[in-house]
């Protein structure tokens, strides 16, 4: 059997925040750093909302593809998202916050003519 990719097609936690923002009246923007899981303000709330509910969103799809895949399956934290989100509880082994621009420079490499 070959190589298995487990790709969830998801908004990221930009997207998610913008669209929190821009479509109620008057949240306002926020950064990626809850200081607990319970927020004691609308800011805070907002944060831990954002994070929190995406560690939790992907924490699940991992257990679930792990269930599905071998045990022992790699998972790889991507993008700014993977830096934001990542917990020292979780399992990622590899870390790659330019996955995507380096697999496009890889194809530009390999199609270019010289």
């Amino acid at each position: 059997m070959g190589l298995t990719w487990a790709v969830p097609s998801l908004p990221g936690v930009g997207i998610a925040l913008d669209a929190l923002v821009r479509r109620t009246s008057k949240l306002p923007p926020v950064n990626c750093k809850p200081p607990a899981a319970i927020g004691h303000n609308t800011i805070h709330a907002m944060q831990s909302g954002i994070i929190n509910g995406y560690v939790a969103m992907t924490e699940g799809m991992v257990k679930r593809f792990k269930a599905e895949l071998a045990k022992d399956a790699k998972v790889i934290a991507h993008g700014r998202a993977g830096q934001c989100h990542r917990q020292p509880d979780q399992d990622y082994r590899i870390t790659a916050p330019w996955l995507t621009l380096d697999g496009l420079r890889i194809i530009w490499e390999l199609n270019r003519i010289i």
